[in-house]
């Protein structure tokens, strides 16, 4: 849950909402959407926030405009008329012919003008959006990184009390030689925690987890399930244990199992 809210802060789906986003990138974002049902909700709200903030702002033209232009035009039809001019009066009939022309071409020129002003309108609109889009997905990685630092911090902090946690080191089995991680264990409070930094194991699929096991007087005890993620660091707590021997690693169906898979064990270490 942890690193969904990581992924979520890590502005990836505000840029995936924009389509600012590589097809790889894209793909990798739909595989997580499909993972994670969750993370479609996050989508919709992305997108129900763009949709309100433009409708928030959209810039509609004064509800006067419609009838002043109307009222332009009832005017200038009504000057259009043909008046009864003596036939001796032909500067009038050219001076009206071309009031009527100004007319119609001062309306077409303002028409213009709002058209081209409501487009700048539009595209400041669109700046101010990518901009805000820009601050939240620069202030949701700084906490990112910010959580990180603290896990890295925390894991520094047990690692530097000898007195009070063992550091057990497990080591890969022939199943997988090169699997590595490392055990934080606290008899008095009961306490086994892993490093997710120090985990390397092969990356296991969506059916199936790491299980924790414990080795108590020969015995195999279940202390949890975990998945093996790279980019994650920080100590998780496993469940709780005051005695054991030895840990132990196993590649289980998702969930856990009872007992521990002998044949897929991928790693061990005695205390």
């Amino acid at each position: 849950m942890e690193d969904l809210k990581a992924y979520i802060e890590s502005g990836v789906l505000e840029l995936y909402v924009l389509g600012d986003l590589t097809e790889g990138e894209k793909l990798e974002v739909e595989t997580m959407l499909d993972k994670h049902p969750q993370l479609r909700n996050e989508v919709t709200e992305i997108e129900k926030s763009l949709e309100s903030y433009s409708q928030a702002s959209a810039v509609n033209p004064p509800e006067d405009l419609r009838s002043k232009i109307l009222g332009d035009l009832e005017t200038s039809d009504s000057r259009s008329e043909t008046p009864v001019i003596p036939l001796n009066q032909p500067k009038n009939i050219r001076f009206y012919k071309y009031g009527f022309a100004a007319s119609v071409a001062l309306l077409i020129l303002s028409l213009i003008a709002l058209i081209n002003m409501r487009s700048q309108l539009k595209e400041s609109q669109n700046q101010i959006t990518a901009l805000q889009l820009s601050n939240r997905q620069y202030s949701s990685r700084v906490n990112f990184v910010e959580k990180q630092l603290d896990e890295a911090n925390q894991s520094l902090s047990i690692f530097h009390k000898p007195d009070e946690y063992k550091i057990v080191s497990l080591k890969g089995t022939p199943k997988a030689p090169s699997a590595r991680m490392m055990v934080a264990f606290n008899p008095e409070k009961a306490e086994v925690m892993i490093d997710l930094a120090s985990v390397e194991m092969p990356a296991n699929d969506n059916s199936h987890q790491y299980q924790l096991w414990a080795l108590v007087d020969g015995k195999p005890v279940d202390l949890g399930v975990f998945d093996a993620d790279r980019d994650s660091v920080g100590m998780i707590k496993m469940k709780t244990l005051k005695n054991a021997q030895a840990f132990a690693v196993t590649l289980e169906p998702r969930g856990g199992s009872i007992n521990p898979t002998m044949e897929m064990m991928m790693a061990m270490g005695e205390i």
